[in-house]
């Protein structure tokens, strides 16, 4: 069998379970927060935290390894500016993920607490969601950017 092709069938896996849990994921907090609901939050939350550990963070390793591999098979030299600029968006969207993890682990304990308290939520827990809010933006960008240059290898 071709080494190549399982790890480019690999890459293809981990890169769809990376982008869509990350999309998913934004989704429903999103929607968890829109319904002002506390206990819907609550939940939301911890599954999300489980599907950022179990999803996001085993292919955030997946990528870089079966990419750089299938680099080294298909014989490209380390100097182009498209397998750059493809490091330099997947660098961008890791530095917005690793604080949204953190967020996350807040939010999700702060619902947790409003929740089995029977209080409201508190301020910090909005101002947390705005943070993830407009750290998702440049993520998401990033790694369609990612996508765009593995597809077309435009320069």
């Amino acid at each position: 069998m071709n080494e190549y092709l399982v790890l480019k069938t690999l890459h293809i896996i981990s890169a769809t379970l990376l982008f869509g849990t990350g999309l998913g994921s934004a989704y429903y907090l999103w929607r968890a927060h829109l319904s002002r609901h506390v206990q819907t939050i609550a939940l939301t939350a911890r599954h999300v935290v489980f599907a950022d550990w179990v999803f996001t963070a085993t292919t955030v390793v997946a990528q870089p390894l079966t990419g750089l591999l299938m680099v080294w098979y298909a014989g490209y030299p380390l100097t182009q500016l498209w397998l750059w600029l493809t490091l330099v968006l997947y660098a961008v969207a890791g530095i917005c993920w690793l604080p949204v993890v953190w967020i996350q682990l807040r939010v999700q304990r702060l619902a947790e607490v409003a929740w089995q308290h029977n209080t409201e939520l508190p301020r910090e827990y909005y101002r947390l969601m705005w943070t993830w809010f407009c750290l998702g933006i440049p993520a998401f960008i990033s790694m369609v950017g990612v996508f765009f240059l593995m597809v077309f290898k435009p320069i």
